[in-house]
């Protein structure tokens, strides 16, 4: 099941990732770079409401896998739902309406428009309002679907979904009206889609209940201790990784911040590389944890482990080494390219150290334990967040990339310890060595050799192109070779296409 999910995720995700950045370039064509601005403050925006989830959609992914365990009867989990949905759907109602009320303000006297009239900026953020509310009702179930581990479907729905979405986003650019309320009336109509969708997903899957389910403060109450601490966690994230975000749309031109917003969401590919193993693994972790096997638990957290170091660490050193190439081969565009890149190599690093944390974090999640990083992440707040406020006004977009660099060197020095030490206390030294060491230094090598035949210039993007494949490819068997849970498994693969080719 987990193999099957690995795969679907990898295939829906990464399709849905496809999707997302092979129009940006033609989001820029149409709208110009201030209008993609406003896109990154949508990503922003999207973020910082997420704190309304309150941790729903965790929970009810950790609760629908345990409802596969048998923790849970029909009743209950559909109960559970119910209660969630209508505390949801009120949050969104909220949601809409004070963004609609502040979109005057944010347009006027918060963003620096320099080409975009105020009316069309407050017009945007109005229509934006309800897309976010829509997208935040899709999460709840997004989590159900993948505790389910319904994962096979949902990634095919959502593939599907992505393209309508962005294929149609440039088609009405393109022949309808090339403005940036015209793209988020667009986004709004496939998110009600992709709700009606994903909830006849949902309801589907589960079994009928004796009772029709209803709205149980019990159902609430079970859960509320996990759900807290996700809440707390999710507070404290976002102010960690977007108050950088919410200063620099304060302090620079539209534009400039829209450079910032293209180099996050490229090193942002980061997550969909790794984010298919983080989500095929956690439900069986939860289970795992609830059937109270450690043996298997360990042997699946270091196979996951390793996983993430090779696939993240082979895709973060084209990010690193080579972000110009990146930028132009993907954009063509060379300004774009020198503008993003200084931004992006930073944001890459902070972004890598970030990922190595996703297989620990859930397993901290699969055994309900929340207050760790609750703990973590507030005493980096009240730390990073004075120095945020110090380095933005002095050094702009780059220090703040920086900021998150430090961010996560912290978690990876620190927070992982504190993990180790309560959960699988032997396992540590494992992790940092075998799991995380070994493969790095496979993929920085072959990098760094690359680098010496790397294109002269920004002139032939399929050069780029085939450079970036071949070092990227090089990089990651390197990495695995060095990785002792998944070597055995490539060289039979390996050994198995030799086979077949030769004899």
């Amino acid at each position: 099941m987990i193999k099957k999910n690995i795969i679907a995720n990898y295939l829906g995700q990464g399709w849905t990732a496809l999707m997302g950045l092979a129009f940006v370039p033609l989001y820029i064509r149409y709208l110009g770079m201030e209008s993609y601005g406003l896109i990154g403050i949508f990503a922003v925006m999207q973020a910082w409401l997420s704190l309304l989830d309150m941790g729903m959609s965790p929970t009810l992914n950790r609760e629908m896998a345990r409802f596969t365990s048998g923790a849970h009867s029909a009743q209950s989990i559909h109960n559970l739902l119910r209660s969630l949905e209508m505390i949801c759907f009120s949050f969104a109602a909220l949601i809409a309406l004070g963004v609609f009320s502040a979109s005057g303000y944010l347009a006027s006297d918060w963003l620096k428009a320099d080409k975009l009239p105020s009316t069309v900026v407050a017009q945007a953020l109005s229509v934006m309002a309800f897309v976010v509310a829509l997208r935040f009702v899709e999460g709840i179930y997004r989590g159900s679907l993948f505790g389910l581990q319904r994962q096979v479907w949902y990634n095919s729905a959502n593939a599907i979904l992505a393209t309508v979405r962005h294929v149609g986003a440039v088609a009405v650019l393109a022949w309808v009206l090339p403005t940036v309320q015209t793209f988020f009336l667009w986004q709004a109509a496939i998110s009600l889609l992709s709700i009606a969708v994903f909830a006849r997903g949902v309801h589907q899957v589960l079994p009928k209940p004796p009772l029709p389910p209803k709205f149980s403060y019990a159902a609430l109450t079970d859960v509320w201790r996990f759900a807290r601490g996700m809440l707390g966690i999710t507070f404290l994230a976002i102010l960690l990784t977007q108050v950088d975000k919410v200063l620099l749309s304060r302090m620079l031109p539209l534009e400039s911040f829209g450079y910032y917003t293209l180099a996050a969401t490229v090193a942002g590919v980061l997550s969909t590389v790794i984010g298919p193993i983080t989500d095929a693994i956690y439900p069986r972790m939860v289970e795992l944890a609830t059937e109270d096997d450690p043996t298997t638990l360990v042997s699946l957290y270091h196979q996951g482990a390793q996983l993430v170091t090779i696939l993240s660490a082979s895709a973060v050193m084209l990010l690193i080494f080579f972000a110009g190439g990146v930028m132009f081969m993907w954009s063509g565009n060379v300004n774009l390219a020198e503008n993003t890149a200084p931004i992006l190599s930073v944001l890459a690093v902070g972004s890598f150290l970030n990922a190595l944390m996703w297989i620990p974090y859930r397993c901290q999640l699969a055994h309900g334990w929340t207050s760790l990083s609750l703990k973590v992440n507030f005493v980096a707040v009240i730390v990073l967040i004075p120095a945020i406020i110090w380095v933005v006004p002095r050094y702009g977009a780059l220090g703040a990339a920086w900021i998150w660099v430090a961010l996560n060197a912290g978690y990876f020095l620190v927070a992982i310890q504190l993990m180790h030490r309560r959960l699988i206390p032997k396992e540590k030294w494992h992790w940092y060595f075998a799991d995380v060491f070994l493969p790095v230094v496979g993929a920085i090598g072959s990098t760094l050799l690359a680098q010496q035949l790397q294109p002269a210039s920004y002139q032939n993007r399929w050069l780029w192109f085939a450079f970036l494949l071949v070092t990227g490819v090089f990089s990651l068997v390197a990495a695995a070779l060095l990785a002792n849970r998944i070597r055995p498994r490539l060289l039979t693969i390996m050994g198995t296409t030799f086979c077949w080719r030769y004899f």
